[in-house]
């Protein structure tokens, strides 16, 4: 009662129900239980009209007073019984209404309004934000109470028993939870009221008070959708009529266009994987004229018979609506991984598609039992419609409207509003009733081709009848924008009409072959072929058309008929049905395709095709679903039994016998004895214990290969690092690699382990993990599994963990490497279980907020097909795409090397014209497969073509053993596989190695069919030992007999019992097939020894780009120069010829091919010149000398042994080794010889030399190199023809749509060829697709992720390697921003002396021991070296050597720098950011530079006689350190400390850096140098740099110079530096006295330091049992100046510093610790006992030795501490040590270079004046004339020049004797001493002539006097009566080349007479 015949239940149907579900519910997520009984109830099955199996059945009520409705009578309705049930209640039950009585609340529950009985609050705004679980299958939806009518509750309701958008189909009852509390399964809407206490006062009814859909905002809020639609619910279509039996059950509606929506489209095939839809059932569909461009909803093939000819619909269909411009309103798939958020759908839409991603099986008509009947199906009857019926049709395909194919008018009324769905008045003529048993009649399923014009509605038998659009786009050229026109270079009077598009179809399908199906991608290249050249070709009238396209069609051989009908499509449809169903007259064949055109007076042309080919019309609709649809197909027709026909017709041989019986015969024949494995005939027996126990001897061969990287990696991985440095240099800081000191990384992997472990096995055997510091070398072995991630169910864990460790460490740079990021590309919204696997997780991983957002994380996506990440909405910059270099740009292959083989190779190998090409098509097997289909329609014919392949492989093996008979009926393919694969073992030599065979089975319930039938039949043929059969499933772990184990263990010679394979290159040498399985390859690498790639059962279902590829992928390798008939095409491998140019033009040393001698080594040896070097493989950090093959390792970037190298050779290993070192991407049978295994050992050990030489070098050197040929592929027709295309007639398989998840953007596209490079590709596919709408890319961001980069590749081709030595070199990088390069040169050597030695350990210095130190007067320092030598008792003899070198390469010789890495007590510049001292130079958001305070401070100059006014800009932070005036404004003087002051937080002397040109580059900030410590830094700097030292360091004080010295050398500021801090001195010293403190307290030092020290170091002397080094230890400047500070009697001292470092200093023997010589750079400076003392403020260069000499001669005491010693870094700007020399009045643009001998002119001559200033002008010409000016004293030791008072660098040739002239000074002993010439530069008062007449010089010396004006150089002539003993003459006076303005200097030559 309520249920009709349609719900019967029989014992097989049960047990089919019961199976199902419970696979379903092992399969689902989901936590509440699927009813069983659902498929029973709600999928109709054509049984006979037997009422007797009709029991009525009463419904309960809840409640009394709701009696039981009638019984509902299925046979002879009449109209009235009709309308008295539309106006029945819209009630629950069928009584008449009552007053309601409320049953009262349970004590103790909650009634308050709004909240549930256990008091959580339902209303929609206080929960709307919150995350709401809703089961799947549920709806949230908003239910309304009279007592709170201003509120909407939240209410669970399960989606069947609410309406579709038609406001039919809701079951009966009600199904609900409560989202407050959470507790489920209200099974009545009265109960459920009550709980969410409604409070009402009639009766409740779901209709009344469920009012709304909730959906979320784009938010993620809820907020209230569409109305829910009760108001249609009366009306209830009856029919007792077969044609609307089953209208939508039965037909499978999609929008899927060539290829499907990878899963996401309606499946005809679900078998309950995916939750259920809300509306997922319709009974009647129309599409009245909607345009085709709305990509609405199409037929796909769905019903199938059984054995009894009974229809079983194999589920029902959900009306699916695909595309954004459907008009209809969508609903994304709810995740299954998060809270299900139905999406927002506009209220103005009433129509609610199904969800585009649930399978039908999810639909209401087998989701769970009714409590009531489903009021909107039909029960069916066998009784035929009467053709005057026209009951609601069942299914209507839209076609496009007639008229022009551009315009696209539609042929009925306007269609109505956008998602509204309405029934149209129809007349007879346009439908089309599908005959019943229309598929075992005529042994086809057509498929209807919608071409132009409106198609019929088909009701009826509709499942035998499939619809597709795969032509129709190409019938859309009016959508073609103008801009895509402009591409295609259209116009738009080139458009075609549609008789022109219809004779283009028809020609286009009679020019097909016999085997080749129409492709949308071949035709629409030939629309536009024929749109580019015919532009003008005459019109073709509607009245011609009919007979043209008969005249057309008859060059098909009967293959085309045309069929014209003057009145619509459905007619010739309907006719040509008609036929079929009747069968074919006898010898009368069926055509191909029919194309019906329908030339109608008023409508215009209108035309379809009918494809009546048993053949082509299963692979269209084959073609048309889904891989996960056609796996869900197959598993159900698995489980239901329907193969039990087909399995039967197996069960014998091809010679009629019983396979099993025979298997069991020759079995007991045997009597125990097996074949033996190896090392014998397939005729040789032995007893199987014995063949168990049977062991290969040890490979040795195997044992000594190394692991290297090759020049294709390198120049992919620089790429990688050169996109990551443009994104750091693009200025969208977006990237900050200063901040950066290391490199971590994380591989997410698809969900294989074989993968998982083959990745961690190349992170393990290329020693990254140590190189890059985050692993030691003993862990690194065991925690590579650490940095592999599968994107399986338990990610998520692990990638919040990881992403922890990202947020917790920001000065780490973080690469999450996406490997294959094209196998899961579905948004997480759309996500589901597909085929047993999840999808959407990479979405959820890649794309969330805390990955995007992360600023120290960057995306690396590697994929070898990346078209799916390449369309318009890619989140990836086309400019951040690395491509794999092409062959052309690697050269030439040399006899000896390896090249890549790919697809395009496999292509071309078909024109090499060879008996046996490895690119093949089994003919015979395609015959076979075709009789087969013919015999079982209804099967899908990867299930028929799965049980004939597992029948041959069987055969095969019988033939080869047992049964030879059987020899002529397997195909030669087969045979010769498996003979190969069983002799091989056995050829001599082999040791008993094979070949692998790889069959490629996507459905794994197939797969371990073969799986155990294989090994079945294996084992009672003996043949156990011989071969493995192994499943590769992604999901479970290899899986492989003891036996055989122990095998690869033998090989390798392993020891450790416990090491098992885990890769597939684990099993390398191992005879086996591998039945690989899933629906997708995942990037697996195979071993060498793979031979074979069975591809037979890839075929019209692999129709993309990326489907197909990847299946012929899995056999892409390295092969033998000689393996390729076209070497230009193949690309290079590696070869070591090629490294020795590497190390020129790379970033290190490393980036040589470099090899790791790895703890278990992996390859096959071979000579190490030859085939070893072309093996391609991962990286490793060390590389060996290959050409003397001494074994002795080269250090490179890396300093690891590679994984586990550091273990003894005793240590075995916990883990099994890896044992191949080919990459992940890079095929395994590039590393070695040719099908020979590889070994590895499981006792990691580091390499010995004879290990690294191989055991026996004789051997080994004789060995040729062994020959690698292609792998030979065994592919489908289907395939075979697209993969051929290019020397077929067909298109190739880079024409097709290049992923499932995209769509092509335009109907009409420029072909795309083979040839196009990577970033060609990209762009077009970039312009050309859009991802589809559960594409992840479809609502993603509207600008590519700055941080994301994607690196492509063919497969197998060494992705890994690249990326792995990425992170090595990007590691290296980052270190090296790290590291500055520092001077690293050698002080010249003292000779020895004779005084005695200071006691080594002394501290500090005694200042008794320090005066009876003899000045060093030569300055030793390097940098000194291209400067005069100080003339010197002890003076090195250096000097004498030095030739005169051209003037360029003394300006441009490049001082010697090492390369030091920075420690935490480093200066750093103003690129560097970090947390601790970013308050320390950066200027926090809120300051603002006004913050900081202007102060003039003026003093005067004792020097200069004259006030000098300086400026300082103190920042607020900073005004503690200086003294102010009461009033606040006046700066009085900078605060000192005292003398006797001791805190170890705090430096008492103030530091001053002059700088300039360096705001950017100068060491300014001394926070890590000093360690935070307390202290005052001045910068120094000049007026117009102020505002940019400002900019950079808006935190540290700045003295800005008087701009009198804008063009000042260094001197000036130093000068400037000890006037002011003398002065501010005295002030101290007065205010302080004021307090009672001595003047002599008062700290007297300030520190003088450039901005280019860097590091400061403490050096042990080596005795102290320290390492070579000398104990060189980084230590801080604040260590450093303390110590300098705590000096006893400091005070007296006038300067203390430290040596410069050099690289040499800690292998010298111990020297003194203290020296008293020449300080510079780095200075702790006395004012108060220098104040007589002066920098010369004139001086560009040589201030400080001038400094240091007049110092010294004065009485002063240099302390230098030698246990100290700072590093200066090298930086190239700045400094202005120089200047640009060029003319005052620029004449030329390009003017040559100057000579310094122009620097100077005679006096008021007309030479070139020079815009320089003169100081600096009269430098250099001394640095560079001294030749001329003192010819005598060039290169004479003995003589050298006496300079008074000034130390001047007149050349390297020239030696200076420095004298003081003041009284009381210090000299050296000048008796005895002759000078070559003499020097007064600007003497004072203190030069007199009594002082020049002490000293001798040579006949011809001469002289040199330098004065500031002519004035002042005569009057020194005169008054040192200077011509008494030198001669003058006029021609001998010189100035500087200034113009007078810039006060020129004055200097005069003269000889001594």
């Amino acid at each position: 009662m309520g249920n009709s015949y349609a719900g019967q239940l029989k014992s097989a149907r049960f047990e089919e129900a019961l199976h199902n579900s419970i696979e379903a519910s092992l399969r689902s997520s989901h936590v509440d239980p699927q009813p069983i009984f659902t498929q029973l109830y709600l999928e109709p099955e054509q049984y006979p009209g037997n009422m007797k199996d009709v029991k009525p059945k009463v419904e309960l009520s809840l409640h009394g007073g709701e009696p039981p409705g009638p019984a509902l009578m299925l046979n002879g309705h009449s109209s009235q019984d009709l309308e008295e049930m539309e106006d029945e209640d819209d009630s629950d039950t069928s009584s008449p209404p009552l007053p309601y009585l409320q049953t009262p609340a349970p004590d103790g529950c909650c009634t308050q309004d709004g909240f549930c009985q256990a008091g959580k609050d339902l209303r929609l705004v206080t929960i709307a934000t919150e995350s709401i679980k809703v089961p799947a299958g549920f709806e949230l939806v908003g239910a309304k109470s009279p007592s709170v009518p201003d509120h909407v509750l939240v209410c669970a309701v399960d989606r069947r028993f609410l309406p579709d958008d038609n406001g039919k189909n809701a079951l009966l009852g009600f199904s609900g939870n409560c989202v407050g509390c959470g507790e489920k399964g209200f099974r009545y809407f009265t109960e459920f009221s009550n709980h969410i206490n409604l409070k009402l006062s009639t009766q409740p009814k779901k209709q009344k008070h469920l009012k709304y859909y909730l959906v979320k905002t784009s938010q993620g809020a809820l907020c209230k959708g569409p109305l829910i639609s009760w108001k249609d619910c009366k009306t209830r279509q009856f029919s007792n009529s077969a044609s609307t039996s089953k209208p939508s059950s039965s037909s499978s509606v999609s929008s899927k266009e060539n290829g499907g929506t990878n899963g996401h489209s309606s499946s005809p095939f679900s078998l309950s994987d995916s939750p259920p839809t809300r509306s997922g059932q319709v009974s009647s569909v129309f599409f009245g004229g909607q345009d085709l461009s709305r990509d609405c909803s199409f037929l796909k093939p769905l019903a199938t018979t059984t054995g009894n000819n009974k229809t079983l619909p194999i589920v029902p269909t959900a009306l699916r609506l695909n595309g954004p411009t459907n008009g209809l309103g969508l609903e994304p798939r709810p995740p299954l991984l998060g809270p299900s958020q139905p999406s927002l759908v506009p209220p103005s839409q009433t129509y609610r598609s199904a969800d585009p991603v649930d399978s039908p099986s999810s639909s209401t008509m087998n989701s769970a039992p009714p409590k009531k009947r489903h009021r909107g199906w039909h029960p069916g009857s066998l009784v035929p419609a009467p053709p005057t019926a026209v009951p609601v049709p069942a299914i209507r395909p839209t076609g496009c409207s007639p008229g022009s194919v551009m315009a696209m008018q539609t042929a009925v009324a306007p269609p109505p509003a956008a998602g509204l769905i309405q029934p149209q008045p129809l007349t007879a003529g346009e439908t089309v009733i599908v005959p019943d048993n229309l598929l075992n009649s005529s042994g086809v399923r057509p498929v209807v081709l919608i071409g132009h014009g409106t198609l019929p509605y088909f009701y009826g038998n509709v499942g035998d009848i499939v619809v597709s659009p795969l032509l129709v786009s190409c019938y859309k050229t009016s959508q073609l924008t103008d801009k895509t026109r402009e591409n295609l270079g259209l116009s738009t009077n080139q458009l075609l009409s549609v008789e022109t598009v219809t004779l283009l179809t028809l020609q286009y399908l009679a020019r097909l072959g016999p085997t080749q199906i129409p492709l949308r991608e071949e035709f629409e290249q030939i629309v536009l072929k024929a749109m580019l050249c015919c532009p003008g070709s005459p019109a073709i009238s509607p009245s011609q058309l009919p007979w043209l396209a008969r005249l057309e069609a008859s060059v098909s051989g009967g293959g085309v008929q045309v069929l014209v009908t003057s009145g619509s499509l459905g007619e010739g449809i309907s006719e040509s049905l008609r036929s079929l169903g009747e069968g074919p007259l006898p010898q009368q064949c069926l055509p191909t395709y029919v194309v019906i055109i329908c030339v109608a007076k008023m409508g215009g042309t209108e035309f379809c095709v009918l494809v009546l080919g048993k053949y082509q019309a299963r692979a269209l609709a084959e073609g048309m679903l889904s891989t996960n649809e056609f796996l869900k197909e197959i598993s159900y027709e698995l489980i239901t039994g329907k193969v039990s026909v087909l399995a039967s017709h197996f069960r014998t041989t091809s010679l009629g016998d019983n396979l099993d019986k025979q298997l069991v015969k020759y079995q007991r024949r045997r009597k125990g004895l097996v074949v033996q494995p190896f090392q014998g005939e397939v005729s040789d027996h032995l007893h199987s214990q014995e063949a168990a126990s049977l062991l290969p001897l040890a490979d040795q061969d195997l044992l000594d290969e190394v692991f290297q990287i090759y020049p294709p990696q390198l120049s992919v991985a620089r790429s990688l690092l050169s996109q990551v440095c443009s994104i750091a240099d693009s200025g969208s800081q977006s990237l900050d690699l200063g901040r950066f000191c290391k490199v971590d990384f994380l591989v997410l992997v698809p969900p294989s382990h074989a993968l998982m472990h083959q990745t961690a096995q190349r992170i393990r055997q290329s020693g990254v993990l140590v190189d890059l510091g985050i692993e030691d070398v003993a862990s690194a072995h065991q925690r590579a599994d650490k940095y592999v991630l599968r994107l399986h169910g338990d990610v998520h864990s692990k990638m919040e963990s990881f992403m922890r460790k990202v947020k917790q460490n920001p000065y780490t740079l973080f690469v999450l490497i996406h490997d294959n990021s094209h196998v899961d590309l579905t948004s997480a919204l759309s996500g589901s279980v597909c085929h047993g696997e999840l999808q959407g997780l990479a979405d959820r991983v890649v794309n969330c907020k805390e990955v995007l957002e992360a600023v120290n994380l960057v995306v690396l996506q590697v994929s070898c097909f990346p078209y799916t990440l390449q369309t318009r909405q890619s989140r990836i910059s086309a400019h951040n795409e690395v491509h794999w270099p092409s062959a052309q740009s690697l050269g030439e292959p040399s006899a000896e090397q390896l090249v890549y083989f790919g697809m395009k190779d496999y292509s071309s190998s078909l024109q090499w014209g060879v008996a046996s090409p490895i690119l093949r098509c089994d003919d015979a097997f395609e015959k076979m497969v075709h009789t087969l289909l013919q015999r079982h329609p209804h099967l899908h014919s990867m299930v028929i073509r799965s049980y004939l392949l597992i029948q041959q492989y069987t055969e095969a093996m019988m033939a080869l053993t047992s049964s030879p008979s059987l020899r002529d009926h397997i195909t030669p393919e087969t045979l010769a596989m498996v003979e190969d694969l069983i002799s091989a073992p056995c050829r001599e030599g082999s040791r008993g190695r094979g070949h692998m065979l790889l069959v490629r089975v996507p459905s794994l319930q197939l797969a371990m069919l073969a799986r155990e039938r294989l090994e079945n039949v294996r084992d009672k043929l003996g043949l156990q030992y011989c071969f493995a059969v192994l499943l590769g499933s992604p999901a479970s772990e290899l899986s492989l007999p003891a036996n055989f184990t122990s095998r690869l263990r033998a090989w390798r010679g392993c020891d450790n019992e416990e090491w098992v394979p885990h890769t597939y290159e684990d099993l390398e040498g191992l005879p086996c097939i591998v039945i690989l399985t899933g629906k997708d390859p995942l990037g697996e690498t195979f071993p060498r020894s793979l031979k074979y790639s069975d591809l037979r059962l890839i075929d019209c279902s692999y129709l993309t780009r990326t489907a197909l590829e990847q299946e012929v992928g899995l056999a892409c390798t390295y092969v033998s120069t000689g393996g390729v008939r076209d070497p230009k095409r193949a690309r290079k491998a590696p070869s070591r010829e090629s490294e020795g140019s590497l190390a020129e033009n790379c970033v290190s040393s490393s980036d040589v091919a470099y090899t790791s001698h790895n703890p278990s080594p992996s390859f096959p040896p071979n000579p190490p010149s030859s085939s070893s070097s072309s093996s391609y493989s991962s990286s490793g950090p060390h590389h060996r000398d290959e050409s003397s093959n001494t074994g002795q390792q080269v250090k490179l970037e890396c300093d690891s042994l590679g994984a586990g190298a550091g273990l003894p050779p005793s240590e075995p290993s916990s883990k099994p080794p890896p044992s191949l070192c080919s990459t992940s991407s890079s095929s395994s049978s590039s590393t070695g010889s040719s099908f020979s295994p590889s070994s590895s050992s499981a006792t990691p050990q580091k390499p010995s030399q004879s290990t690294q030489r191989g055991r026996d070098g004789t051997a080994a050197a004789a060995r040729a190199p062994p020959r690698r040929a292609p792998r030979t592929v065994i592919l489908s027709r289907a395939a075979y023809n697209l993969l051929a295309g290019e020397s077929g007639s067909q298109l190739s398989s880079c024409a097709l749509l290049p992923h499932a998840d995209v769509a092509w953007s335009s109907p009409l596209r420029p072909p795309v060829t083979q040839h196009l490079r990577g970033p060609e590709q990209s762009a077009y596919y970039r312009q050309w697709s859009v991802a589809r709408q559960h594409h992840a890319d479809h609502e993603g961001p509207a600008a590519p992720h700055p941080r994301r980069l994607l690196l492509s590749g063919p497969p197998q081709v060494g992705k890994t390697g690249a990326y792995l030595q990425f992170l090595r070199i990007l590691s290296r990088m980052l270190i090296r921003l790290l590291e500055v390069d520092v001077y690293d040169e050698e002080e010249l050597d003292e000779e020895t002396q004779s005084e005695a030695v200071t006691p080594v350990n002394t501290q500090w210095p005694d200042i008794e021991d320090i005066r009876m130190l003899t000045f060093d007067l030569f300055p030793r320092d390097p940098k000194f070296r291209r400067d005069s030598p100080v003339f010197s008792d002890n003076m090195p003899k250096l000097f004498q050597d030095l030739k005169q070198e051209p003037q360029e390469s003394q300006t441009q010789a490049k001082r010697e720098t090492r390369s030091i890495r920075l420690s935490r007590f480093a200066a750093h510049n103003a690129f560097h950011h970090c947390e601790q001292c970013h308050h320390y130079c950066e200027a926090s958001p809120a300051t603002q530079l006004s913050e900081c305070t202007f102060h003039a401070f003026t003093f005067c100059s004792s020097m200069l006689g004259e006030e000098l006014q300086l400026h300082f800009i103190i920042p607020k932070a900073k005004e503690q350190h200086f003294i102010f005036s009461q009033q606040g404004s006046h700066l009085e003087s900078m605060q000192l400390p005292l003398v006797s002051t001791k805190d170890p937080e705090r430096l008492k002397s103030p530091i001053f850096t002059p700088t300039t040109g360096r705001q950017e580059h100068g060491l300014l900030n001394l926070y890590h140098a000093l360690e935070g410590a307390d202290h005052l830094h001045i910068l120094v700097v000049k007026q117009y740099e102020m505002p940019h030292y400002r900019k950079y360091w808006p935190n540290h004080i700045l003295l800005v110079l008087p701009a009198m010295f804008n063009s000042a050398g260094v001197g000036a500021a130093r000068f400037m530096i000890k006037e002011l801090s003398y002065h501010n001195l005295e002030l101290e010293r007065n205010r302080l006295e004021e307090q009672g403190v001595k003047r002599q307290d008062v700290w007297p030092f300030i520190v003088m330091m450039d901005d280019s020290c860097v590091l400061w170091n403490g050096h042990q002397q080596p005795d102290s049992g320290e390492s070579s080094e000398g104990g060189l230890s980084n230590v801080s400047l604040k260590t450093v100046l303390q110590h300098m500070e705590a000096t006893p009697k400091v005070s007296l001292y006038a300067m203390c510093g430290t040596r410069k470092w050099s690289s040499g200093l800690g292998h010298k023997a111990g020297g003194r610790p203290f020296s008293r010589c020449h300080l510079h750079d780095f200075v702790m400076l006395n004012v108060d006992l220098t104040q007589n003392v002066q920098y010369d403020l004139n001086r560009y260069g040589c201030e400080e030795v001038d400094f240091n000499l007049r110092a010294n001669s004065s009485g002063l005491l240099l302390c230098r501490f030698n246990h100290f010693s700072y590093m200066k870094k090298h930086i190239p700007v700045g400094g202005h040590k120089d200047y640009v020399v060029k003319p005052k009045l620029m004449e030329m643009e390009n003017s040559a270079p100057i000579n310094p001998s122009q620097y100077v002119c005679a006096p008021d001559s007309e030479q070139t004046l020079l815009a320089a200033p003169a100081q600096f002008l009269l430098e250099r010409f001394l640095q560079s004339c001294s030749h001329k000016l003192f010819p005598k004293a060039i290169r004479n030791r003995n003589n050298p020049v006496l300079s008074i008072d000034s130390y001047l660098n007149i050349g390297t040739e020239v030696s200076v004797c420095y004298i003081n002239s003041r009284p009381h000074s210090t000299n050296q002993d000048h008796h005895g001493l002759v000078f070559s010439g003499l020097l007064l530069y600007l003497c004072d008062s203190f030069v007199v002539s009594g002082l020049l007449k002490k000293f001798s010089f040579l006949k011809g010396a001469t002289l040199c006097v330098i004065s500031q004006d002519r004035s002042s150089l005569r009057q020194t002539i005169v008054r040192l009566e200077l011509e008494d003993e030198w001669q003058f003459r006029l021609r001998d006076e010189f100035q500087t080349a200034n113009c007078l303005e810039d006060r020129p200097l004055y200097f005069l030559t003269g000889r001594h007479i």
